[in-house]
């Protein structure tokens, strides 16, 4: 058996110190209470988490009561207790996002108790969009659902005896329409899951933007030929980027669909493409009804609507511009926006020029 020789008193005190010092390096907030629940060790982590407060002298910190209640528990039980909740960051009422912290207390013996603190903002940030995500989908999908039953009904009662022939087509078109819509969104849903990492993206190619602008234009023309809207496109078509030409190509159609569906009857939609050697820019300006600022940087979330009642009235799902804004993003590229109520809106899809891996070092998780 090895038997380590105990260290002399200049060497403990040396470990004492390299022992502070990784402690204090830790991104785990570590509070050590003694029997009376005062701070007898903490280091700027947990001071960082707000995990301290200020005591009643000045100068003297104490620990956060979730933390002596934890510390009290252990205390009396001598079991390991661990618990996460969402600590208030800033002033009551602010907008600051709460910091979510687990905790994990254990007892060291003598009546001291070490509490220690991982930050799980992420993970609880993460599991809020979730939330979000399947409230918003069984909303949506709740709707036409619920159309088509009573559609369904109605058809029933209209066929019941003498065959009312008009209702019972009125009906059958309102449920195309609907199946219409229930299907596009789940084409939507999935596209998205593909765009957030379920799936690899393809290996960039390099696409003509020609062929981008006509097929994504091919694809509104039937919405815009039954509003009376002139696609009117312009600007360097013989300009080449680089990924993948189907999500191109989908990522600018839903941006000219969504100004078709919110222009009104004899407007006119501009494609407009400029470019260098390094990027091209691809312009979608319409003549619309417009976004108000408070709404500008939310039109990229999934399922926000600016104009609720008229996105539903023209079959949008609310996840069109999500998509396009996951594409870009795979692309190495954005999309911004700029509007004014009334005025008409501007949606501008940025891309690379030159392949994701030359000498300029590009790399398609490098937006530029």
């Amino acid at each position: 058996m090895f038997l380590r020789r105990s260290p002399a008193a200049p060497e403990v005190d040396a470990l004492a110190g390299l022992g502070r010092k990784s402690l204090d390096s830790l991104r785990v907030g570590v509070i050590v209470l003694d029997t009376t629940d005062q701070i007898a060790l903490a280091n700027p982590a947990a001071r960082a988490m707000g995990l301290l407060r200020a005591g009643a002298v000045p100068g003297t910190p104490v620990a956060h009561p979730i933390v002596r209640t934890l510390a009290g528990q252990v205390r009396r039980t001598g079991v390991r207790r661990e618990v996460e909740l969402d600590l208030p960051r800033g002033a009551e009422g602010s907008d600051f996002e709460p910091m979510g912290v687990s905790l994990r207390a254990v007892a060291l013996g003598g009546g001291l108790v070490a509490v220690e603190a991982f930050d799980v903002t992420d993970a609880h940030r993460v599991a809020r969009v979730r939330r979000d995500f399947v409230a918003n989908v069984s909303h949506e999908l709740k709707t036409p659902i619920g159309a088509l039953q009573l559609l369904a009904e109605a058809i029933l009662d209209a066929t019941d005896g003498d065959v009312d022939v008009d209702s019972t087509r009125r009906f059958a078109l309102r449920m195309q329409r609907e199946s219409v819509r229930l299907g596009t969104l789940v084409t939507e849903l999935l596209e998205l899951t593909r765009l957030q990492g379920a799936e690899p993206l393809p290996d960039p190619e390099p696409v003509q933007v020609e062929w981008i602008v006509a097929e994504a234009v091919d694809r509104s023309r039937t919405a815009a030929q039954a509003k009376s809207i002139d696609i009117a496109v312009r600007g360097r078509l013989d300009l080449e980027a680089y990924g993948s030409d189907s999500q191109l190509a989908t990522a600018l159609g839903n941006l000219i669909e969504n100004a078709v569906a919110y222009s009104d009857e004899g407007k006119t939609v501009s494609v407009t493409v400029h470019g260098d050697a390094e990027k091209i820019e691809i312009e979608v300006a319409d003549e619309g009804i417009g976004i108000a600022p408070d709404e500008v940087d939310r039109v990229f979330e999934r399922f926000y609507r600016s104009d609720k009642a008229r996105s539903r009235e023209a079959g949008g799902t609310g996840l069109g511009l999500a998509i396009v804004k996951h594409i870009a993003t795979n692309h190495g590229g954005r999309v911004d926006v700029s509007s004014r109520v009334g005025g008409g809106s501007t949606f501008t899809l940025r891309l690379p020029a030159r392949p994701p891996e030359d000498e300029f070092g590009l790399t398609l998780s490098e937006p530029f």
